[in-house]
């Protein structure tokens, strides 16, 4: 959008126009060209540039969409120089996006550990009991092997609770 607006294009014709471009790199059942498609028929029935993107904004739910289209009204409005500021903005979007990508990609290792040692008790205990019959009958019938092997269930499970949060890193 923003080389079409440098190329002369007004907002809403840039909508159009866009649609051909999205079309070509995603294809005509891409989920962007049936936006941009959507905002299009939007406009020409008589709803601002504006509150068709807000409305995509909201249909989206996606964050870096919603401040794109704040920072795109207000410079409308204030008469900014859009091309530029669109240019920044989509700079800003496509680096936080890197960001996230590049912090997935380094802690994917980490995530792939952390699964298998969340499953290894449950593996451990399921080899023990077929391996040796009647190894936990103590552990599972008496009542303080029952307290303990609850305990230990809720350490186990403040481990796995504990091991999603610490690889679960936002970028904001």
């Amino acid at each position: 959008m923003a080389g079409l607006l440098a190329a002369g294009y007004s907002m809403e014709n840039a909508l159009e126009a866009g649609i051909t471009e999205l079309t070509a790199l995603y294809g005509s059942g891409g989920m962007l060209v049936k936006e941009f498609a959507f905002m299009t028929k939007q406009i020409k029935l008589n709803c601002t540039a504006e509150q068709a993107l807000e409305n995509f904004a909201e249909r989206s739910g996606i964050e870096e969409v919603g401040s794109f289209v704040q920072v795109f009204i207000v410079a409308k409005r204030g008469g900014g120089d859009l091309v530029s500021i669109m240019n920044r903005t989509a700079e800003s979007i496509r680096d936080k996006i890197q960001v996230f990508e590049e912090i997935r990609t380094m802690t994917a290792a980490r995530r792939y550990e952390q699964r298998i040692m969340n499953l290894l008790p449950f593996l451990i205990i399921l080899y023990v009991d077929f391996t040796s019959p009647g190894f936990f009958n103590l552990i599972y019938t008496s009542v303080t092997g029952r307290i303990l092997m609850t305990i230990c269930l809720g350490v186990y499970a403040a481990a796995f609770w504990l091991s999603g949060k610490i690889l679960d890193i936002e970028v904001s």
